[in-house]
């Protein structure tokens, strides 16, 4: 009975939604109106219910993504070398103390990637080497210097992994092949040693 009249009243009040309060109380008797008003206030409650129910669980993804703090090595206690001020230097340029030198955390980020998460490793063996992208595939991080190029030539004492635009934040292991050689950059996550 109570759907039956719900339905007669919607489709009633429908027709004519300008006037919707006027025909509310002219289509309803008192036990339609408030049973159309309870089935809109469990309908109102049970909304907001789930909106709340699918924020928190996003709430809880993110948490649970970010749960452990980044444990940086015993190397990145002592200073920067002049070698890793330069590469910084030559990504950062004018932007160098105040997007790193200045921010304590960025330092030591900066550290454990030159010291401890980028590893360069040749590898001869064709039957060892596993497909995966290469180096001049990803694109130069030119954020702060725009005429950053690439080496002309490869060298593993010189190379700068803060040139390019690796994911430096992701949660696995990338490995990139340096062009025309047999070196692969190997990019430890970033909780790799929790």
């Amino acid at each position: 009975m109570f759907m039956r009249q719900l339905f007669v009243a919607v489709s009633k009040i429908t027709i004519n939604s300008n006037n919707f309060f006027v025909y509310k109380f002219h289509l309803c008797n008192n036990d339609c109106y408030y049973s159309l008003y309870a089935f809109m206030k469990t309908l109102f409650v049970n909304i907001v219910f789930c909106f709340f129910l699918c924020a928190q669980s996003q709430n809880f993804q993110i948490k649970k993504q970010f749960k452990q703090p980044i444990s940086f090595n015993a190397n990145t206690s002592s200073a920067f070398t002049p070698q890793e001020l330069k590469m910084l230097e030559d990504v950062y340029g004018s932007f160098l103390k105040l997007e790193i030198l200045d921010r304590p955390t960025r330092v030591l980020a900066m550290k454990e990637i030159f010291r401890n998460r980028v590893v360069v490793r040749e590898i001869s063996d064709p039957e060892s080497q596993k497909p995966c992208p290469f180096l001049s595939q990803v694109p130069l991080f030119d954020s702060f210097v725009s005429g950053l190029t690439r080496e002309v030539s490869f060298k593993v004492s010189t190379f700068n992994p803060v040139k390019y635009d690796f994911e430096f934040h992701s949660d696995k292991n990338q490995i990139f092949r340096v062009d025309n050689t047999d070196y692969f950059i190997i990019i430890k996550p970033q909780h790799y040693n929790n």
